[in-house]
């Protein structure tokens, strides 16, 4: 019998975004519970460390994105094909996390001066920084992030590259042709694209 699946989250994309595109890559019936801002003090109490996403395994909850789509990328066979690309994939996968995090430093940030200090060096050194280490990184390896074939990294950035270009204000593969044609090729893959014609509407 296949496992029930419950992922609980916000009513966006986000972090959340990877665990629905490995779900679905997986062919995998999951219960999508997505609960609004109003309703998190009292869910809260109720999650492992008091964040989100958490996915429910058979009634048993985990947490933290990237240890959950690493399961499950084992599962459905996109851990790699050995302990080496296993090792690169966890490191890329733990840069896109250095990444949103120094993004999410600017967006979330309250101090409406201290954001606006944020802004030049965010847009003009971080982000071509990153973004040109990833069209190096994905160019190297024929069209993917590792091994030259579809791994969890290549689903995990483009499941949270629209929560990332929500932040930044633009479109970050645009200019960047390996990474914009990495997204097409999965987002193009049947049981995601079946996802993402029918998953709820949300701007991140």
């Amino acid at each position: 019998m296949s496992p029930r699946y419950k992922l609980i989250y916000f009513p966006v994309k986000a972090l959340s975004e990877p665990i629905r595109f490995l779900l679905s890559y997986g062919e995998a019936e999951f219960e999508d519970y997505r609960f609004e801002s109003e309703q998190w003090p009292q869910l809260k109490p109720s999650t492992p460390f008091g964040k989100v996403p958490v996915l429910e395994i058979d009634g048993v909850q985990t947490h933290q994105s990237a240890a959950i789509c690493r399961y499950l990328a084992k599962q459905f066979g996109l851990n790699g094909s050995n302990d080496w690309e296993a090792l690169e994939i966890d490191a890329i996968v733990d840069t896109f996390g250095d990444f949103r995090q120094q993004i999410a430093n600017y967006h979330y940030d309250q101090d409406e001066a201290s954001k606006e200090k944020k802004w030049e060096p965010l847009k003009n050194e971080t982000v071509p920084y990153y973004m040109s280490k990833f069209e190096e990184v994905v160019k190297k390896n024929d069209g993917y992030f590792v091994g030259g074939k579809l791994t969890w990294a290549d689903l995990y950035f483009v499941g949270i590259l629209d929560y990332l270009n929500f932040m930044v204000k633009e479109d970050l593969v645009e200019n960047r042709p390996k990474l914009k044609a990495l997204r097409e090729n999965v987002l193009t893959i049947p049981a995601i694209k079946a996802w993402v014609e029918k998953r709820p509407h949300s701007e991140m």
